[in-house]
């Protein structure tokens, strides 16, 4: 079976991290290679990238700066984890890839940055590739800034730079995803104020449909 590339994208508190752990036991089941992996981060090199990009003062880089450090993450993401992966014939699945680095850069921001710019870093270092599904969890931004928070202090989490922002922001990010969602027809919107199992369910019959 050839490799498939799944990203997921969301605001904060979609539950993106739960949903891809039961879809990657689903897969495993079927007798699919998974590989999990996320952006930032997938990387040893992402994830000090990481923890300059999701920690600490919210106002520490301009939108410029942001949308160059996600970019090197995700050149050296591609290049280490994801392109070797798929050419073993493995499944990857993403916790967010470039439609984030859109959604946040682009609409988070009100448009500061320019799309052809990202556009261009896009071709610059990824290419002509592009995942085979995006699934976007849709949620009211409000709810899910309520579920990061209290994830965040559970488990004692400091990656809460982007939780600190307006909420304005927040409902600019929503619409971002939500009008990525119309320019290609890999992408699927699902809403993820939903319990975990019903989410689950929506996402395999995607999968099924989609991929099989």
């Amino acid at each position: 079976m050839a490799g498939r590339f799944i990203t997921f994208e969301g605001g904060e508190g979609c539950g993106k991290t739960t949903q891809i752990k039961l879809l990657a036991e689903y897969l495993q089941k079927k007798n699919v290679d998974v590989v999990l992996t996320k952006e930032p981060g997938g990387t040893p090199i992402g994830q000090e990238l990481r923890k300059m990009l999701c920690t600490g003062d919210k106002d520490k880089f301009d939108a410029v700066a942001e949308a160059l450090l996600y970019y090197a993450d995700r050149r050296v993401h591609m290049q280490q984890k994801v392109l070797p992966a798929l050419n073993k014939g493995e499944w990857v699945i993403s916790d967010r890839f470039a439609d984030s680095t859109m959604a946040y850069q682009y609409y988070g921001y009100n448009k500061r940055l320019s799309k052809e710019m990202l556009n261009n870093l896009y071709e610059m270092t990824v290419g002509n590739f592009y995942p085979d599904l995006t699934i976007i969890l849709d949620i009211d931004p409000k709810v899910g800034l309520q579920r990061s928070i209290a994830r965040n202090n559970q488990t004692q989490a400091n990656e809460t730079r982007h939780e600190s922002r307006e909420t304005e922001f927040h409902e600019n990010l929503r619409r971002g995803f939500l009008e990525i969602a119309k320019t290609a027809d890999r992408y699927v919107v699902l809403n993820a104020d939903v319990s975990i199992e019903d989410l689950h369910k929506q996402i395999v019959a995607v999968i099924e449909k989609r991929l099989f």
